[in-house]
């Protein structure tokens, strides 16, 4: 099992930039996929990023190519959102996830095993 704490969330203005944090506890980091999702108000949750083990795969949704980058230290436990350009349409609650299993969907996220308690962050026009 391994559990997940996200952090860096916060309020910023239209245009600027957060990175969020997501730590692991528990099992080897390295054997996990990880994700990032957020769920909007009213929405449903929907996929971010996301990161294979290794880190040597990258995956994004439309919406936030060339924007967001997402990175992991499996040394120190820790995947990354870094998030530039920030719209109002990126306020949420940001969750990362993890799975661990023998074939992978990034976007999928009923394939993550473990998720966070998520973060909140809010991007004003």
């Amino acid at each position: 099992q391994v559990q997940l704490v996200e952090s860096g969330g916060g309020l910023v203005q239209a245009g600027g930039s957060l990175r969020l944090s997501c730590a692991a506890s528990g099992r080897t980091f390295s054997r996990y996929d990880m994700g990032w999702f957020r769920q909007a108000p009213g929405k449903e949750r929907e996929f971010v990023a996301a990161i294979s083990r290794g880190g040597s795969n990258t995956y994004y949704t439309d919406s936030v190519k060339g924007r967001f980058t997402i990175s992991r230290d499996n040394a120190k436990s820790t995947v990354s959102l870094q998030m530039n350009s920030l719209k109002p349409e990126d306020t949420a609650v940001y969750y990362c996830a993890a799975e661990a299993g023998s074939t992978w969907l990034p976007a999928s996220q009923v394939q993550y095993d473990y998720w966070g308690q998520g973060t909140q962050v809010t991007v004003s026009s």
